[in-house]
């Protein structure tokens, strides 16, 4: 094979690889933080109990630190696809497609702060002689305290998420490089997602309702990006139109 054809070959490929890595990253960003803030979390807090949740934390610190971890990865993954995402989708609408990547650019700011907002509890109840004028009992509800926090702060991360969902399916639906179905089941997982601008609402309607527009919106997005990418000559032919191209 000759270089100009290998070239071409390597022009062909790079819509397709870009949709799978943003496929890929979508999918990495959503199991490390569901890990972290919600299957960690959910076994260690109990609800409305700060001294049996003081208990959880401290008896299964190495359990507390890996959902940590997992937590800050999972920001690492959302910006990674926040970018990607963009540079996908931007030949169907420039402006469009760069607000939505700066609505998942402040998601992913807010999400770093719920990671910082997690070690609350776990630096307060081993902080020792900086607060031992504190009580027990007043360690442990300044530790809840935070628990609380972080999930504010997460709650405020879902609804950013779900605009993005509502933008992005609406680029979906656009192009004509995926199905516009997806788009339409992306939408709803966005409106979904926004009910956490009312918390208490969210989660009343969490289960069914918005984990099942969830599952339908963002499963068969990631699913088609993963595995079948993008139709390649239709992406160059709206880039063309749209006097964009990858790398602009």
């Amino acid at each position: 094979m000759n270089t100009g054809a290998m070239t071409e070959r390597i022009a062909e490929a790079s819509p397709r690889t870009l949709a799978r890595m943003a496929g890929v990253f979508q999918l990495l960003e959503a199991i490390t933080a569901a890990f972290g803030q919600v299957i960690v979390l959910g076994r260690l807090v109990v609800a409305d109990n700060a001294a049996a949740t003081a208990a959880n934390i401290l008896g299964h610190e190495h359990l507390f630190w890996l959902g940590f971890a997992s937590s800050v990865v999972g920001v690492i993954f959302h910006i990674a696809y926040a970018l990607l995402f963009y540079d996908l989708f931007k030949p169907v609408n420039r402006r469009v497609s760069l607000f939505a990547m700066l609505v998942l650019l402040v998601a992913s700011a807010v999400q770093a702060l719920t990671a910082v907002l997690y070690l609350g509890p776990m630096l307060i109840l081993k902080a020792g002689s900086p607060l031992s004028a504190f009580t027990a009992e007043q360690l442990q509800a300044l530790a809840y305290a935070f628990v609380r926090l972080n999930a504010y702060a997460f709650n405020t991360h879902l609804a950013l998420f779900g605009l993005w969902c509502l933008l992005t399916g609406f680029l979906i639906f656009r192009c004509i490089f995926m199905p516009r179905v997806l788009g339409v089941l992306l939408m709803i997982s966005g409106l979904g997602w926004l009910m956490y601008l009312v918390p208490p609402l969210a989660v009343l309607l969490f289960m069914p309702y918005i984990a099942v527009a969830s599952a339908i919106g963002e499963i068969p997005v990631e699913m088609w990006l993963i595995l079948m990418a993008v139709n390649a000559e239709r992406w160059k032919q709206q880039a063309s139109a749209a006097g964009a191209s990858i790398g602009t």
